[in-house]
């Protein structure tokens, strides 16, 4: 019985592995040319805006963190007997959970910096929001990130305090711990609602302007700026509440099961990577550098071998 269970288990393992890898490699391609096309630009002291810093930001966090959630699973997959593995996977753990809550802050960041630069608002509220934030974006991407570490740090002192006060600590109680629901019900649920409120806030305002620009007929306007917002808008929306709610559901299989589904881990690999996609297809300097990059590969490829 227990070799059944051991040969299903390497099964599903192997049959996860060809997804985890391919989205590994997507995303380090895909987030590696966001890094690389900001940081040239800021190298190069051209004008670099409050929203690259966070999507580089973004890239840099998305792509640390499916790192080490794709080194945890090929550790999980082959298992080794050394008695400091289970520290190296804790730790593997812990740096997951940084990058990935910094990635959560920092998607929060980005919804907020759009409502604020694009929305028309005029109240003093807004506009002091909009002096503060958008011109100090820096300090708020690192405020974010350390967020992220002292939430981590918070959870894992809760976490060793529960185990020690627990004097029959096994493998069952490893599950039970606070660490995953105060994630997911604490962190991740008030950072979604920021995103939501700065999402609808921005969605209606785009939408009241487009509305006023087709009643007054103004053809000098061009609307499908304002189009285009609004799908980067609600495809960030979009990709906010799957993520959330996949994030929910992992802690939860976790914590009431004791069950760490790993087709949810790849699937949290997955979202940013298609997420960090559309942002490069709606960024037009993304886009541009990566039409001139797909150019240049086809003229190498076109081009005759030496005889």
């Amino acid at each position: 019985m227990d070799d059944s269970t051991e040969g299903d288990t390497a099964v599903l393992y192997l049959g996860l592995l060809a997804p985890t890898l391919i989205t590994l490699i997507a995303g380090l391609v895909i987030h590696s040319f966001i890094i690389g096309v900001n940081v040239s630009d800021w190298w190069k002291e051209r004008s670099v805006t409050p929203v690259d810093h966070i999507v580089t930001s973004l890239g840099i966090s998305r792509m640390c963190a499916q790192c080490a959630n794709t080194l945890l699973f090929l550790m999980n997959m082959f298992p080794l007997s050394s008695p400091d593995f289970n520290v190296t996977l804790v730790i593997i753990g812990l740096v997951y959970n940084l990058f990935s809550d910094a990635n959560i802050w920092l998607t929060s960041l980005l919804s907020i910096v759009f409502c604020l630069k694009i929305s028309n608002f005029h109240t003093r509220l807004f506009l002091y929001l909009r002096g503060l934030i958008v011109h100090r974006t820096v300090f708020f991407i690192g405020a974010a990130v350390l967020l992220s570490a002292v939430n981590n740090l918070i959870t894992l002192l809760l976490a060793i305090t529960e185990n020690s006060s627990d004097e029959t600590y096994n493998a069952t109680t490893e599950c039970i711990n606070i660490n995953s629901i105060y994630h997911a019900t604490i962190t991740v649920f008030f950072l979604f609602l920021f995103s939501c409120i700065s999402s609808v806030l921005l969605f209606t305002s785009l939408y009241h302007h487009i509305t006023k620009m087709k009643m007054s007929r103004n053809l000098t306007v061009n609307l499908e700026t304002y189009y285009s917002a609004l799908k980067l808008v609600f495809f960030t929306f979009l990709y906010n509440t799957l993520y959330v709610i996949i994030y929910i559901a992992a802690a939860i299989f976790y914590y009431f099961y004791c069950l760490n589904l790993l087709c949810f881990l790849i699937v949290l690999d997955f979202l940013p990577v298609l997420h960090s996609s559309y942002l490069i297809y709606r960024t037009a300097k993304l886009r541009s550098q990566m039409s001139k990059s797909c150019c240049v590969e086809k003229k190498d490829l076109s081009r005759p071998a030496p005889s």
